[in-house]
């Protein structure tokens, strides 16, 4: 079904509307794009360290194991609140610096603070009084706890003003639009691969040798000197980037950007005079009811998107070390270290992933003109999520048939699994690095274009994706464990859901996601949405 509205049949005031950028505004140039889009790459770095050696640092610390999933509730509740919050004040923002710029400085200014709190939380807590002969060490669990949090908030503050502002850069242009974001993605496995790099070094530490102390073991020093790079990088980047990329100020009296005539400023400030703020809940829900059509949508495809890959994510290195290795994490010494082995394979997994993640996020564009647009770019890689997912069925039973054992001085011991079975693991680490790309750009390309279409704020409309995110997060989270222990533990069950969930992600994006209206030349007068 289509329908055309013009310019001068204006929508009714929402809160959910701000003045948008004029159809004739051209898209920064794209050296400015890849400038911001850079900053990924820093994050990235220290979400990869997060995932690499922050639950044995946990461990090391004395986190008791029913706290540690508190812990890690953090990010999607931070997530959840943060970016909506952000969103709508940066769509807002009146500063002379613009209006996302100030919030990713302050999103970095704040991740060193936390980095600095987690990785001295040791020698914190030592000075603070606690016993280097005891295991709990409640004073530096206290540091860490609050470190970690602020870290994820601030990971937040960062990552949606980002997107919001390359949004911005690409004005209505929904190539440069969809492009900007598969930099974005790039910039994320690129921070991936250095992350998982820098983590896998266990003598980095050297290069710091102050790291290193009474309280900061070898392996403390090596993940303090890990979150140092991870400083310097993020700080470096965001620099360059803020410096280089500028935003001019806006002012709810007039529309953001450059060009547009007289007529559509005096328009744009109609509107902004037509919208009353509401306080800033009242203008989240109210936003959520005001939602169109397409986001909906696009919040129902987003939400099952994630509801298959975060067993995936969450559990990974488990499933190598535990249904692959055949290890168990609390057995014996021998099932420890064989547990071992497969984490670390998985960790290698992992890397592949980042490289085709990486290598994937160029082609995005290319890949998308030849299956015939996003929408079914995005359908066909659910099922491609769906196929993988299903596959580590096949390669856990495949690996528990052919579970291999020596015997040595009287005493039976576990050996790795077959070469091709350890082989077909980490292909599946590489090729969902597809489908990763695709999640990783087109939900957030597309919630860009439809937010220009609506006339949505960028932000808030970025922030409110965000929770079809952070939801599904927190419910594999919290019902995963119950799931598997259903059907006597392990970690299949979950993935079982994630494929189905894939399935039907991939089928609703077929039948149901609009496709973009295509660009419009700026000497049209008219706005024509349509939805197909």
């Amino acid at each position: 079904m289509e329908s055309g509205v013009r310019k001068e049949d204006k929508p009714p005031p929402s809160s959910f509307n701000l003045p948008q950028l004029p159809p004739s505004v051209k898209p920064g140039p794209l050296r400015k794009i890849i400038m911001v889009a850079s900053i990924a790459a820093g994050v990235q770095f220290g979400w990869a360290l997060q995932l690499s050696l922050l639950t044995p640092y946990v461990q090391l610390l004395g986190i008791p194991h029913t706290w540690a999933a508190f812990i890690w509730l953090c990010g999607p509740i931070s997530g959840m609140l943060v970016q909506p919050v952000v969103g709508y004040h940066s769509d807002r923002c009146t500063s002379r610096f613009g209006r996302r710029r100030p919030f990713i400085a302050a999103g970095a200014a704040f991740v060193t603070i936390a980095v600095f709190l987690i990785g001295y939380a040791a020698d914190i807590g030592h000075l603070s009084g606690d016993s280097l002969t005891k295991t709990a060490k409640p004073r530096a669990i206290a540091v860490f706890v609050v470190g970690f949090w602020i870290l994820d908030v601030a990971n937040n503050m960062l990552q949606g003003p980002c997107r919001a502002f390359l949004a911005d850069l690409s004005g209505t242009n929904q190539k440069k639009t969809r492009t900007s974001n598969a930099f974005f993605s790039f910039f994320m496995a690129v921070g991936n691969v250095l992350g998982y790099a820098a983590g896998s070094y266990t003598h980095l530490y050297k290069l710091f040798p102050f790291s290193r102390t009474k309280a900061c073991d070898v392996y403390c020093a090596n993940l303090k000197s890990c979150f140092f790079i991870s400083i310097a990088l993020l700080l470096t980047l965001t620099i360059l980037a803020l410096s280089y990329v500028r935003e001019k100020p806006w002012s709810p009296e007039g529309s953001p950007g450059e060009g547009g005539d007289e007529e559509e400023e005096e328009e744009a400030t109609g509107e902004a005079k037509e919208s009353v703020p509401a306080p800033f809940f009242g203008e989240i829900f109210a936003a959520l009811k005001n939602l169109q059509r397409p986001m909906w949508i696009l919040l129902l495809v987003t939400c099952l998107n994630w509801v298959a890959w975060f067993p995936f994510l969450l559990f990974d290195t488990d499933w190598m070390g535990r249904e692959v290795y055949g290890g168990d994490s609390s057995g014996s010494a021998d099932q420890l270290k064989m547990y071992d082995r497969g984490v670390r394979a998985g960790a290698l997994g992992l890397m592949l992933n980042s490289v085709v993640l990486g290598v994937t996020s160029l082609g995005v564009e290319a890949l998308a003109r030849g299956v015939g647009g996003v929408k079914r770019l995005w359908g066909i890689v659910n099922f491609v999520l769906a196929i993988c997912l299903a596959m580590t069925i096949l390669i856990t039973k495949l690996a528990q048939s052919n579970r291999r054992y020596t015997t040595v001085n009287g005493g039976t011991h576990l050996l790795t699994p077959p070469p091709g079975i350890k082989a077909g693991a980490l292909a599946l680490f590489a090729v969902m690095g597809i489908p990763q790309a695709i999640t990783y750009s087109i939900p957030f390309a597309l919630a860009s274009i439809f937010s220009n279409t609506s006339g949505a704020g960028q932000g808030l409309s970025l922030g409110v994706l965000n929770l079809s995110i952070v939801i599904p997060q927190m419910l594999v989270s919290v019902a995963s464990g119950p799931w598997d222990a259903l059907f006597g533990g392990g970690n299949p069950p979950a993935f079982v859901v994630g494929a189905v969930a894939a399935a039907v992600s991939g089928i609703l994006a077929f039948t149901m996601l609009p496709s973009p209206t295509p660009d419009i030349p700026s000497n049209k007068r008219a706005v024509t949405a349509a939805f197909h």
